[in-house]
């Protein structure tokens, strides 16, 4: 009898449904189906756009994609409670929300890159807009399946709409890094997503106009919109340029979206500067005093060195101080995005500075993560081992760079090198990141190095500091090449004096499961911003 009362209940209700969806106009629904597809991929790039411009911007790419996810599936949740409370005229409302997560996501990425320029109110209108687009979008979904409801049994319509709704997300993932980002850049793809939702909106008045009345004025609405995004999209560039002027002091002279950068490069007052992801990686003016202490202190003790690994540098800077040396046979550089090597062999103005260090015979180039080709270098031959190598990363301000200071990328590089063999690494301010400068020194000699810190002034950067380190026990250098424009034998010897307010604090080890480096070194730049 259970049975058969199941039996019937289910028969009565796809009779009822039969007959909701004999008396509702037809709508064509697979084409409504592939709206889905691309709501859900327009959200994703919309929420990955905000995530990757507030890592550049903030640094620390954990804790901002970590929040702007969670602000954007909560404000879906929200949306779509609120979808519960609108009746009437479903077909019109959903159509105005994909005008409005047209505007809205489609202008985040301009309006954002201006509220860091001109504002202080960047991470509440970060949030702000995330919290908002991730409300539309929430509210899209529930709407279209309510509409199609009659036309598809329910079990039917959440398999279908959660599968493309997956899928659209998935294919927006990965576009996202593949081709959007290196090509596009932020802002063009922000605009060409809200181009796409406000086409979508335009052909969803044709798909639901069984359920539309007068459609002219939402047309009209619906092409207001397209020619805006369209207009902002020619303006993309000379836009972001404008915004970024107004971040640098200098004139732009070069900007230019890489697979893994934004690089910039600034020309004023006699001199030039190159930024990658804003931050600034040197200025002509001063970078000799720079690149002079990375490497002749390391050549000071094995001035004889034959075999040179540079990781990092791929501005050539380092490459040309090591040059001056007339031993060195062959120069390895391991840096990971070929569009600056590129730039640095053949911009006139980068390879003038560098003296085409990168196209010197001796220079083999390698484009790859450094921490991965480190681990596939297994050299059997003592002769294959490098005799110096230098460390040259950007500062650790996410956790991508925060893995080339860990424990584990050391000793990689410890089994890199001769027994007795010298490497020097980049390791931020000593005065300005007191306990992030003494992390990374730490985390090297907990790596089996033996280390000699030691820091100078660089006008552009402030008191900055390096760790020279060796697996065998070494003493300080004491003598450099002559005619150097920085160093001297006296000023070689006074960078391992170290002050009192920069002399040495206990700290943790970074390690690769924790980067407790990235997190010292965000607080304590922090005060300084």
């Amino acid at each position: 009898m259970a049975d058969g009362r199941a039996t019937a209940g289910a028969t009565n209700n796809e009779h009822q449904r039969n007959a909701a969806a004999s008396s509702s106009p037809v709508l064509r629904v697979p084409l409504l189906f592939l709206t889905v597809f691309v709501i859900a991929s327009c959200g994703l790039i919309y929420e990955l756009v905000a995530g990757t411009l507030a890592s550049y911007l903030l640094g620390d790419s954990v804790m901002q994609f970590s929040t702007v996810i969670g602000v954007y599936l909560s404000a879906m949740g929200l949306g779509s409670y609120l979808s519960s409370h609108l009746h009437k005229g479903l077909a019109q409302r959903f159509v105005d929300l994909e005008l409005a997560v047209a505007l809205v996501g489609g202008f985040s990425a301009p309006i954002l890159f201006q509220a860091f320029a001109h504002t202080h109110a960047f991470r509440p209108l970060l949030y702000g807009l995330v919290a908002a687009i991730g409300t539309l979008v929430g509210l899209e979904i529930p709407l279209l399946m309510r509409i199609l409801k009659p036309q598809v049994a329910f079990k039917d319509l959440i398999a279908q709409v959660l599968t493309l709704d997956y899928i659209g997300a998935l294919a927006a993932s990965i576009l996202f890094p593949v081709l959007l980002m290196p090509k596009l850049g932020l802002v063009r793809t922000c605009l060409v997503f809200g181009l796409l939702n406000g086409l979508v909106g335009l052909w969803s008045t044709h798909l639901l106009k069984p359920l539309l009345g007068n459609r002219r004025m939402l047309r009209i609405r619906c092409v207001v919109v397209i020619l805006l995004l369209g207009t902002g999209l020619v303006f993309a560039q000379r836009f972001t340029l404008m915004v970024e002027e107004e971040i640098y002091a200098d004139e732009i002279v070069y900007a230019k979206d890489t697979d893994y950068q934004r690089v910039v490069i600034t020309h004023g007052r006699g001199s030039f500067q190159l930024f990658l992801n804003g931050g600034l990686q040197f200025s002509s003016a001063d970078e000799y005093r720079y690149h002079e202490a990375l490497v002749h202190p390391a050549f000071s003790l094995k001035p004889g060195a034959k075999r040179i690994l540079v990781c990092g540098g791929g501005d050539g800077l380092a490459v040309r101080e090591i040059l001056k040396h007339q031993d060195v046979e062959k120069i390895t550089l391991v840096d990971l995005d070929p569009a600056m090597t590129t730039l640095a062999a053949k911009m006139p103005l980068l390879r003038e500075l560098n003296k085409g260090a990168l196209l010197d015979r001796r220079v083999e180039v390698i484009n790859q993560d450094a921490m991965v080709w480190l681990n596939e270098q297994r050299p059997h031959e003592p002769q294959a081992l490098y005799d110096l190598a230098f460390i040259d990363f950007p500062d650790p301000h996410t956790y991508s760079v925060g893995k080339l200071y860990t424990t584990r990328f050391y000793k990689l590089l410890r089994k890199a090198l001769a027994p007795d063999g010298i490497t020097a690494i980049q390791s931020t301010s000593p005065l300005m990141a007191r306990k992030s400068f003494w992390c990374i020194n730490a985390t090297v000699e907990a790596a089996g190095f033996q280390t000699r810190p030691y820091n100078l002034s660089v006008p552009s950067f402030g008191v900055w500091g390096f760790v020279l380190a060796s697996p065998a026990p070494f003493d300080l250098p004491k003598t450099t090449l002559p005619n150097l424009r920085y160093l001297t034998d006296g000023t070689l010897v006074a960078m391992f004096a170290f002050p009192r307010d920069m002399d040495r604090l206990p700290t943790e080890i970074n390690r690769l499961d924790n980067q407790v480096l990235v997190h010292l070194y965000a607080a304590e730049w922090k005060r300084w911003s």
